[in-house]
């Protein structure tokens, strides 16, 4: 999403839809939207929710409905327009549709509720075998099968190399793809999610670290009077969030059993904080005996970066009063909450709430320790 200021410019919502191939709505259609909600969060599954008009004799009643232009595994592409610039808040499928019927006239409502592409890679599970390829080669493969919906692939190698041996293993695959995928990224501290754009009908289909460096998103701003651009912002410090791992492996040999040191978990997440938060849970990964040395690191990494973020914040906004449209999975400055909780932040999910006349976001946050690394934000 481009870093555009929205000022008091008009905020477009385009609605695309088809079985596979995605084409503008009929204006009847958008001009019946009465609500429309998207959720992004980062390691999920994004989802969406709109509300449309009802009219008995509308189009929408009349023909669409009746041809099933609303059944399920529809695709739907939502995009905004501002000032020129063009953003993809969600390419996905509807999952289910519903009917308010009401006495009253204009009451009656078609509510539409569905998921990201990535509800494609969870609908057939699969088993097989991925002979001497390593765990982002594997990944990679299977993104590869969804390319006809757009879909392409952003890999970022394991950080811990896992070379594959085919005479000792080959990893097997039981599930479906989008099981498989969080799987591979759970045991090597990595996401795995679609990111929609950045034309209408292409989505990156994004496998790796949390991506927390480059440049900063317009800070959000509380308790400074006129310069406020937030309505509400919580913070939360949960000491029983951070986990200190350990991890085993035994030599095939001599059946000697080896503790593993503790691993650095920079090159995953960089840091936000200057200090991290205290360590109050203790934890051994079970079943790393019987794992290769490289994969017992992997998982150990995993599991230390997974749960760093002790510190988590909430709240909403108005775009228009804010500026900018805040972006999921990217870093963000925070000022006016004090020393402890200001500086920048993961921005963990956003929640699009679109209305006529109205645009609005809830939001979560998260780092791993408190006090900023930095004095200044990006105003």
């Amino acid at each position: 999403m481009a870093d555009e200021p929205i000022g008091t410019s008009p905020v477009n919502l385009t609605i695309q839809m088809g079985p596979k191939l995605a084409r503008p709505v009929p204006a009847e259609v958008s001009e019946a939207l009465l609500s429309a909600q998207i959720t992004l969060t980062a390691g999920e599954r994004s989802g969406f929710q709109l509300a449309f008009d009802l009219t008995k004799n509308g189009l929408i009643a009349r023909r669409l409905l009746p041809e099933r232009a609303f059944d399920p595994k529809t695709r739907l592409i939502l995009t905004t327009t501002i000032r020129g610039t063009q953003t993809v808040l969600m390419d996905g499928l509807i999952t289910r549709h519903e009917i308010g019927a009401s006495n009253r006239p204009g009451q009656s409502t078609l509510t539409v509720t569905g998921e990201d592409l990535s509800l494609l890679m969870d609908l057939e599970e699969r088993a097989g075998g991925f002979a001497n390829l390593a765990p982002a080669q594997r990944a990679e493969r299977i993104i590869r099968q969804y390319a006809d919906y757009g879909i392409e692939p952003l890999i970022i190698r394991e950080q811990i190399e896992q070379p594959p041996r085919q005479d000792v293993r080959i990893d097997f695959q039981s599930g479906t793809d989008l099981q498989y995928l969080n799987e591979l990224a759970r045991a090597n501290g990595y996401t795995f999610y679609l990111d929609p754009g950045p034309r209408p009908g292409r989505s990156t289909a994004y496998w790796g670290p949390q991506q927390r460096l480059g440049e900063r998103q317009h800070a959000l701003t509380v308790n400074m009077d006129a310069a406020n651009t937030v309505e509400q912002l919580t913070f939360a410090y949960d000491g029983t969030a951070r986990e200190e791992p350990s991890a085993r492996v035994q030599d095939p040999v001599t059946r000697e059993s080896t503790l593993l040191p503790q691993p650095v978990i920079d090159p995953l997440r960089p840091p936000l904080a200057r200090e991290p938060t205290q360590t109050l849970k203790r934890t051994t990964l079970p079943g790393t005996a019987k794992k290769t040395r490289a994969e017992a690191e992997a998982e150990l990494l995993a599991r230390a970066a997974t749960s760093a973020d002790a510190i988590s914040g909430s709240g909403s906004l108005d775009v228009t009063r804010h500026g900018y449209v805040l972006r999921p999975r990217e870093l963000v400055g925070v000022r006016g909450a004090g020393v402890a909780y200001d500086g920048d932040y993961f921005v963990t999910s956003v929640t699009h709430n679109l209305r006529p006349g109205s645009y609005r976001q809830n939001f979560t946050l998260s780092r791993e320790g408190l006090i900023a690394r930095s004095d200044t934000v990006r105003p």
